[in-house]
């Protein structure tokens, strides 16, 4: 399987297949509302705001298997994400991210791109993949690795 046969579930509870970003450079990030991390979400809107027209997708999927750090409910979700971060990009159904729960396409990414000394499990919120426009997983960012910290591999992406 490619990244494009992956199903994923919108935030407002349409299904879509990944197929819709073919050709696009995509970042793919666990997200947390109530997570010290969440302050990224400004620097991944940021992102999306400067490369979308470029072929940039951030794609956002919310989880709350780290010390429960994510709402009860997507509508909620979206709405505090929208009015505390000011998020435009995509936003997915919360899910897993890792267990025998995971949703296929975390399976798929930890498969692609494993962690430190080769963990494949995610360890903590904002943990972000790069794939390239053929769909390929190209790098695993750790949680602490800001969205401005890996912009220039984005760029290259982009512009390769």
């Amino acid at each position: 399987m490619t990244i494009y046969d992956y199903e994923v579930t919108t935030i407002t509870g349409e299904r879509e297949k990944l197929e819709k970003y073919r050709g696009h450079v995509l970042l793919i990030v666990n997200t947390a509302t109530k997570c010290g991390f969440a302050p990224q979400f400004s620097g991944l809107e940021k992102l999306h705001q400067t490369y979308r027209d470029q072929g940039l997708a951030v794609l956002g999927f919310p989880s709350s298997q780290f010390m429960n750090q994510e709402l009860e409910d997507n509508a909620s979700i979206e709405e505090a994400c929208k009015l505390n971060h000011g998020v435009t990009f995509p936003l997915f159904a919360k899910i897993d991210v890792n267990g025998t729960d995971a949703h296929p396409l975390y399976k798929h990414l930890t498969q692609e791109a494993p962690g430190v000394l080769g963990s494949k499990a995610i360890k903590w919120n904002f943990t972000k993949f790069l794939v390239d426009r053929e769909g390929k997983v190209v790098k695993r960012f750790a949680p602490a690795d800001t969205p401005e910290k890996i912009e220039e591999h984005i760029k290259k992406l982009l512009q390769a």
